[in-house]
């Protein structure tokens, strides 16, 4: 099929080549078509914990955890109602664990608040380094972008510490149980190619447990092993191929209402 301009000629990311990996019907759905995806409370619990994360961080960790509390609060209530906006039938809506969308947005509300306090007081008791940029920027949502594999890519990074040996980590924060190893190796590169510097060791912050995860050696990660996966994404969206894979998948796509294969 024939793809638009603004498909083909767009930066590439993490999540469009995860997403074009697990599915690319579901790709073409969300990217070209403009599907309108179903609302996940679980979606706006994961931007609002890092909203309130990132604004502890830019306090130099001088905010109160009920001030970072509320930040979560707030942004959840709007993120929210902005979805409820959109689809008012919280039936419709994605969830998790068996309940039903009422209850979900009321529970992630709640769990979120509960794990802002405790990134609050593992910050504060652990005392991770956030990294400074040559320009002075902390290393909290840094935006870069560098092409891996000739494909232009881009990515926000959560943060950025500063470790011992001069080095930098990547680190991920997450309130739920997904993780993306390659999500990781991309931004170790990229922060490589725009920063000069070394990059040894990645991590996710757990919200659900409140603490870090083993770490990830990413000192042997080069530019072409990321890059043949970018490069083949993009050669394949370029080209118009968008197989759907149905399975496993489809039970959290958020346009399998619209596919014909699910």
């Amino acid at each position: 099929m024939a793809v638009p301009d603004r498909i083909a000629s767009m930066t590439r990311s993490v999540s469009q080549a995860d997403q074009y990996g697990k599915c690319p019907e579901q790709y073409r759905l969300r990217r070209i078509e403009r599907v309108t995806p179903r609302p996940a409370a679980w979606s706006h619990q994961g931007n609002a914990f890092h909203e309130a994360c990132e604004a502890f961080e830019r306090s130099d960790r001088t905010m109160s955890s009920a001030e970072a509390v509320e930040i979560y609060s707030d942004s959840y209530a709007a993120l929210t109602n902005e979805s409820l906006d959109r689809e008012s039938n919280l039936a419709r809506w994605m969830t998790a664990g068996g309940v039903d969308g009422e209850t979900d947005v009321v529970n992630r509300h709640a769990l979120g608040r509960a794990q802002v306090a405790r990134y609050v007081e593992w910050a504060a008791e652990k005392g991770p380094v956030i990294w400074k940029a040559p320009d002075g920027s902390p290393g909290l949502e840094l935006h870069v972008k560098a092409e891996i594999g000739g494909v232009p890519v881009q990515g926000y990074i959560d943060q950025l510490t500063a470790e011992p040996d001069t080095s930098v980590r990547v680190r991920d924060l997450k309130t739920g149980s997904t993780r993306s190893k390659f999500q990781l190796k991309t931004y170790t590169v990229l922060t490589r190619k725009v920063y000069n510097v070394p990059v040894r060791k990645a991590d996710w912050y757990m919200g659900k447990t409140g603490g870090l995860s083993r770490a990830l050696d990413v000192s042997k990660v080069q530019e072409e092993e990321v890059g043949e996966v970018f490069a083949a994404m993009d050669a394949g969206v370029k080209a118009g191929v968008f197989p759907a894979r149905p399975g496993w998948n489809c039970r959290f796509c958020d346009v399998s209402h619209a596919c014909s294969f699910s």
